[in-house]
C-alpha cells in the first residue's frame, strides 16, 4: 500500500509541475522529483505486474490532475450528466495511462542491467509511452512532462531536441535521482561522478546559453490582439453571445490602428452565410486599402460540403487568405467511430469538422510570414514543423488563436500558455496568441511573455512583435524526419537491454 500511495501522490505532483495551481507557473524541479519518486517505487516492486500497476496509478493521477477541466466542457457547457462527465475524464486518463503501465512493467521485466544502460532503459521506455500518447488514436499529449521545463535548466535543449528530447533528459535525471536511496549507489564513485558531471554540464549550458541571436527579418510589426471574453454558454446563442461578438469585434476592427489585427478562434461564431447582410463585405472592405491586415477566427463551409474551423485573412490588394485547422479535438471537433451516441448527449455546436492539410502556406504581410494554428494545434510541434522545410517560406511569426472558455477559469489557460512558450523556444519564433478568455499574450523568440492581457476580461492587447528567420536544429530535422529519431533511439535502447538480459540469462 505504501508504494501505491507514493505513486498516487507523485502523479498529482507531476500534474502540478506543468502549471502549478498556486501561481500557474511551471515547476521543473517538481517534475523531476515526482518522476524520481515513481522510478524509486517501481524499483521496489516485487513483480513486473505490480510495477505496471504503479505506473498506471501514477499516470492516471497525473493525467486526471492535468486535464480534469474537460469535465467543465462536457458537463457545464456540453450538458452531459455530471457522473458521466467524471467517468469520461477518468476513463480517458485510465486508457492513456496504459502506455506508462506498460513502460514500467517492461522495465522490470528487462531489469538486471547495470550502469547507464539501466537509466537509459527507463528513459527510453518512458519516451515510448510519451510518443504513443502523441501519435496513437489522433494523439492527446496534453501535460507532457517536458513542458514543466520551459523555464528550467533543461530549456536550453528545446532548439535542439524539442519537448520530447527534454522529456527524455528529464527521465534520465529522475531515474538517477531515484538511486539516491540505494545504499550501494551512495557508495559508488562512478554514480557520484556521473551526477556531478550531469549537474556541471547543465550549469555550463545555462551559463553559456545566452540565446543565439536569430536573424531579424523586418522591423517590428505592431499588432492588436482582441480578447472578447464572450461567456461560453452564450457564445453561440442568437439572442446574447452572437450579437455581442459581432458588435464588439466589428467595432474594434474598425477602430484599430495596428498593422495587424488578430481575432480569436470562432470570434465570429456563425458561418458567413448566417451573418447579417453586408457584415463580411464590410470587414473585407475595411482592410482592402491602407497598411493594415487582419486574421479572423470563423467557421466555414456548409452542411453539404462539411465545416472547417478556420482563420481568414484580409489585406490590401489580395484575395482573402484561408487556414483550416488540421489537428481536431476528439469529441469536440470530430466524432470518433462508434461514439456518435456519446456526442449526441452533449450540446456542442459544429461538433464534426473537416480537416485542413498539414503545412498550409503562411499569411504574408509587411515582410513577415505569419503561420496560424488553432487552439491545441500548437501542442503538436512536429506538425507545425512542416512549414519549416524550406527556409525561404518558413514562418517568421507563429499565431495561435484559441477559445479556452470551454474549460472555465481553470489551470488549462496556464498549461496552454506553457505549451505555446515551448513552441517559441523550439523554433526560436515569436508566438502571438489571441484568445477569447486568455491567455492573450505576445511571446518572444526566447519563450518569454512580453505583453499580456488579464484573463477573463474584455480588451485589446497592443504591442510589437519581431519576426525571426533562423532555422533551429530541431526545426530542421523534425520537419524532415518527424518524431522517428525518438522512436528509433528508444527502440535501440530497449533492444539493447533485451539482448543483454537474454545473454545474461543464457550465461547462467
Amino acid at each position: 500500500m505504501r508504494l501505491f500511495a507514493i505513486a498516487l501522490v507523485a502523479g498529482l505532483f507531476q500534474a502540478a509541475s506543468i502549471a502549478a495551481p498556486w501561481n500557474g507557473e511551471p515547476q521543473w524541479w517538481l517534475q523531476l522529483l515526482s518522476l524520481a519518486a515513481l522510478a524509486w517505487a517501481v524499483q521496489q516492486a516485487p513483480s513486473w505486474k505490480q510495477a505496471g500497476l504503479l505506473g498506471w496509478l501514477f499516470a492516471t493521477a497525473w493525467l486526471c490532475g492535468t486535464f480534469w477541466w474537460l469535465y467543465i466542457s462536457m458537463h457545464v457547457y456540453g450538458g452531459l450528466p455530471s457522473v458521466l462527465a467524471a467517468i469520461a475524464v477518468l476513463g480517458l486518463a485510465a486508457f492513456l495511462s496504459t502506455y506508462y503501465a506498460a513502460a514500467c512493467a517492461i522495465f522490470i521485466r528487462l531489469d538486471g542491467q547495470s550502469g547507464i544502460v539501466r537509466a537509459l532503459l527507463f528513459a527510453g521506455l518512458w519516451t515510448f509511452a510519451e510518443l504513443a500518447r502523441v501519435t496513437w488514436f489522433t494523439g492527446f499529449p496534453w501535460g507532457a512532462g517536458g513542458y514543466a521545463h520551459v523555464d528550467g535548466p533543461l530549456s536550453v535543449l528545446a532548439p535542439w531536441v524539442g519537448v520530447h528530447g527534454i522529456g527524455l533528459a528529464a527521465a534520465l535525471l529522475a531515474f538517477s535521482l531515484s538511486l539516491l536511496g540505494r545504499r550501494e549507489m551512495l557508495r559508488s564513485w562512478g554514480y557520484w561522478l556521473a551526477m556531478v558531471g550531469a549537474a556541471g554540464l547543465l550549469a555550463a549550458c545555462n551559463m553559456a546559453s545566452v540565446p543565439r541571436e536569430s536573424e531579424t527579418t523586418q522591423p517590428r510589426l505592431p499588432v492588436a490582439l482582441l480578447q472578447g471574453n464572450i461567456p461560453q454558454d452564450e457564445k453561440f446563442e442568437g439572442g446574447t453571445g452572437i450579437p455581442i461578438a459581432l458588435e464588439w469585434y466589428g467595432r474594434q476592427m474598425q477602430a484599430s490602428q495596428a498593422a495587424l489585427v488578430v481575432l480569436p478562434e470562432t470570434a465570429i461564431p456563425v458561418l458567413p452565410q448566417q451573418l447579417p447582410a453586408g457584415y463580411l463585405d464590410a470587414m473585407r472592405q475595411r482592410f482592402a486599402t491602407g497598411a493594415q491586415a487582419a486574421l479572423v477566427g470563423i467557421p466555414l463551409g456548409s452542411f453539404e460540403e462539411g465545416y472547417t474551423n478556420s482563420v481568414i485573412g484580409f489585406k490590401p490588394g489580395a484575395e482573402p487568405y484561408r487556414f483550416d485547422k488540421h489537428h481536431l479535438v476528439p469529441f469536440g471537433e470530430f466524432i470518433p467511430p462508434l461514439f456518435k451516441w456519446f456526442t449526441r448527449m452533449m450540446n456542442i455546436p459544429l461538433g464534426d469538422f473537416n480537416r485542413g492539410p498539414i503545412g498550409q502556406p503562411a499569411f504574408e504581410w509587411q515582410g513577415q510570414r505569419l503561420a496560424p494554428n488553432i487552439c491545441y494545434e500548437d501542442l503538436f510541434g512536429e506538425e507545425l514543423a512542416a512549414g519549416f522545410t524550406n527556409p525561404g517560406s518558413a514562418p517568421t511569426i507563429l499565431v495561435n488563436v484559441s477559445n479556452i472558455a470551454w474549460f472555465g477559469n481553470s489551470v488549462a489557460i496556464d498549461q496552454h500558455l506553457q505549451i505555446s512558450r515551448m513552441r517559441a523556444l523550439e523554433f526560436e519564433r515569436p508566438m502571438i496568441r489571441a484568445t477569447n478568455t486568455g491567455a492573450t499574450v505576445i511571446i518572444d523568440h526566447r519563450g518569454r511573455v512580453t505583453h499580456s492581457l488579464p484573463r477573463h476580461t474584455r480588451g485589446v492587447l497592443s504591442g510589437e512583435v519581431e519576426g525571426r528567420s533562423t532555422i533551429t536544429p530541431y526545426a530542421w530535422w523534425v520537419s524532415r524526419l518527424g518524431l522517428w529519431p525518438f522512436w528509433l533511439a528508444a527502440l535501440a535502447v530497449v533492444a539493447t537491454a533485451a539482448w543483454r538480459r537474454k545473454r545474461a540469462v543464457t550465461a547462467m
